[in-house]
């Protein structure tokens, strides 16, 4: 009966410290990271302006990026993905820089995280991206086409994720991360859609994060 009790005592203690460890680290983490923005180059032909296929398409940017994950569990958290509106040029093949507009993206992910007490905890991701597209500025394309241009207001689509954080110290973290948002738009001439714009960029991001 004492070997029972003192099991049991033990069990108790270990699962108490078990217990605790987790929660010193919080069940919420910050990353501020740096984000390579990379879009494909995709787009439909423009007969009006005898441009063909792919000959639209926006240009990769460096972006800063900030973002908030809430673990759930020790596997399953979901992380906000946020930064502030960014300015994207639109290129045209054989023209060059036509214009730009702003995107502001943010992006809502469910993460698996498959060794969250590791020095190196890999996780995956997937979710959905909203992004608002403003500020369109596209004087180039009004003097080829004669008319006002624009570009669709939004953007829902599909996100993919795949990275790591590795631990450098109590709370801290060196983190990499690689998605893939897909994002869409409609170029607009007079009103009228003239094209679609697939921008599905990859973003690769590398950064720090604090849980707490």
């Amino acid at each position: 009966m004492k070997h029972a009790r003192l099991a049991i005592a033990v069990a108790a203690v270990l699962g108490s410290t078990a217990a605790l460890a987790q929660q010193a680290e919080g069940n919420w983490m910050m990353r501020i990271r740096a984000v390579d923005v990379q879009p494909i180059k995709k787009s439909d032909p423009i007969p009006a302006l005898a441009l063909p296929a792919d000959a639209v398409w926006v240009e990769h940017k460096l972006i800063p990026e900030v973002d908030f994950t809430y673990f759930f569990t020790k596997n399953l958290a979901a992380e906000l993905i946020l930064t502030y509106p960014q300015k994207l040029d639109v290129q045209v093949n054989g023209v060059g820089k036509v214009g730009n507009f702003k995107a502001l993206p943010p992006t809502l992910t469910l993460q698996y995280h498959f060794a969250p007490e590791a020095t190196f905890r890999p996780y995956v991701g997937a979710g959905i991206n909203y992004t608002l597209i403003s500020g369109v500025d596209l004087p180039v394309v009004n003097t080829l086409t004669g008319s006002t241009s624009d570009l669709s207001n939004s953007s829902l689509g599909g996100a993919l994720q795949v990275g790591f954080d590795y631990k450098i110290g109590k709370n801290s973290y060196i983190n990499f991360d690689i998605k893939k948002t897909y994002i869409r738009a409609d170029l607009l001439v007079g009103g009228t859609k003239v094209s679609k714009l697939t921008l599905d960029p990859v973003l690769i991001g590398i950064g720090y994060g604090f849980r707490f």
